[in-house]
């Protein structure tokens, strides 16, 4: 059974893919551009390691906070 974090990253090597086998195209005045390529492999490689996390046993996501509370 897949995980979230796996159908995710098949999501992103699905997009990665779409987008190598063609970045835009035009039909008379319409034309498409499929989404940004770095900012796919930027997300391929984020659901890559969460991936590789599950697989070691760490199925725990890590947080970080800020706080932006105006302080005079």
């Amino acid at each position: 059974m897949k995980t979230a974090a796996q159908t995710m990253l098949d999501t992103y090597i699905a997009a990665e893919q779409a987008v190598l086998s063609g970045q835009s195209w035009r039909m008379g005045e319409r034309q498409l551009t499929r989404a940004d390529l770095v900012e796919i492999r930027a997300g391929r490689r984020e659901w890559e390691a969460r991936v590789a996390a599950e697989a070691r046993g760490g199925n725990r996501m890590s947080v970080a906070l800020a706080d932006f509370r105006c302080r005079e």
